[in-house]
């Protein structure tokens, strides 16, 4: 039996970094990785939805050709599968 999926699948996320006052990052990217309270996170386009919160660390996001890096002393972040959004 075949399965058939009629799902449409992104190849980058939207991803927006800021802070109370100030926009840091706005753009399309391949992956995210950040400093999850319970560990590292990688996301991906379609990933699961999902909110964690940050701790101190790096955030590195590639867009398919160059990585944006940011550093962190805590904050939160939520993912739709289609759309990053980190308050730090």
């Amino acid at each position: 039996m075949k399965l058939l999926h009629n799902m449409t699948h992104t190849k980058t996320l939207k991803l927006t970094v800021s802070k109370v006052n100030e926009l840091l990052f706005i753009g399309d990217v391949v992956l995210v990785s950040a400093p999850g309270a319970d560990g590292e996170c990688t996301i991906l386009p379609n990933h699961e939805p999902f909110i964690t919160l940050l701790k101190k660390g790096t955030i590195t996001a590639h867009d398919g050709v160059k990585a944006h890096v940011f550093q962190i002393e805590k904050g939160i972040l939520e993912t739709t599968g289609a759309q990053v959004t980190i308050l730090v």
